[in-house]
């Protein structure tokens, strides 16, 4: 199948928390399976920037640069072809309706609106900003240094950004894969982070207990142009 979405996805934020698999066994697609870094089962809190949006080659007017922020974890599926790793996401956040519309359309991705900002210094340093909820009530703020560095072989960095496939669950027993495709990432290193996120208003009682940790580690990539392909089930 071809590419249903090209765009570039830029200043990628992510926040990773070591959580107990038996939180995330119940948001399992059909077949799909936990993966785990060092025997640590990881979720990543994600926000960045969706640049240069295009519907099979076409930019929707006023849809084509916006932000997303959402929640995923990492999995893997057996198949004929070997173990194949890929994300689940819990909830995906954007400030365009129709981009959530079309998402949970054609992907079946638990996407929702909601208004969100963001904003982006560069001097000898860098500093990302979000802000989402409908008062604004989320930030999450970043600061890097503004050269970028390769992502190293074996690193946890690998494992929270080397994921190409994504799983979602369309019923019990009906799963869906897709693919992304981009090259490479290259990361910033990070500096320092502030955060308000109420993960239990966003995500529900199951995420609650997150609001009392702090995260294992917070990684920033460049990001790049990507290509996301049509759905097929598994």
């Amino acid at each position: 199948m071809g590419a249903f979405l090209t765009a570039e996805w830029r200043n990628l934020v992510m926040m990773n928390y070591v959580v107990p698999e038996q939180v995330l066994k119940p948001h399992l697609p059909n077949g799909v399976e936990l993966d785990v870094y060092n025997g640590k089962c990881y979720v990543s809190f994600v926000a960045f920037h969706f640049l240069d949006t295009k519907l099979k080659g076409i930019a929707i007017p006023y849809h084509k640069d916006f932000e997303e922020i959402n929640l995923r974890f990492y999995v893997r599926y057996p198949s004929k072809e070997g173990v194949k790793r890929g994300v689940v996401f819990i909830k995906e956040l954007v400030p365009k309706r129709m981009i959530a519309w079309v998402a949970k359309l054609v992907y079946g991705e638990r996407y929702a609106y909601t208004p969100i900002k963001s904003k982006i210094e560069q001097t000898n340093l860098r500093y990302l900003q979000f802000e989402w909820g409908k008062e604004q009530e989320h930030h999450l703020k970043v600061e890097t240094a503004a050269h970028v560095l390769p992502i190293q072989r074996g690193s946890k960095e690998e494992f929270i950004f080397e994921h190409y496939l994504g799983y979602t669950s369309l019923s019990t027993f009906r799963t869906g894969e897709y693919k992304v495709e981009h090259p490479r990432w290259n990361v910033y290193p990070v500096n320092g982070f502030s955060y308000t996120i109420d993960f239990e208003k966003l995500y529900g009682d199951d995420f609650a207990f997150m609001n009392d940790m702090q995260p294992d580690s917070v990684f920033v990539a460049e990001g790049s142009e990507v290509s996301v392909h049509e759905r097929k089930m598994l």
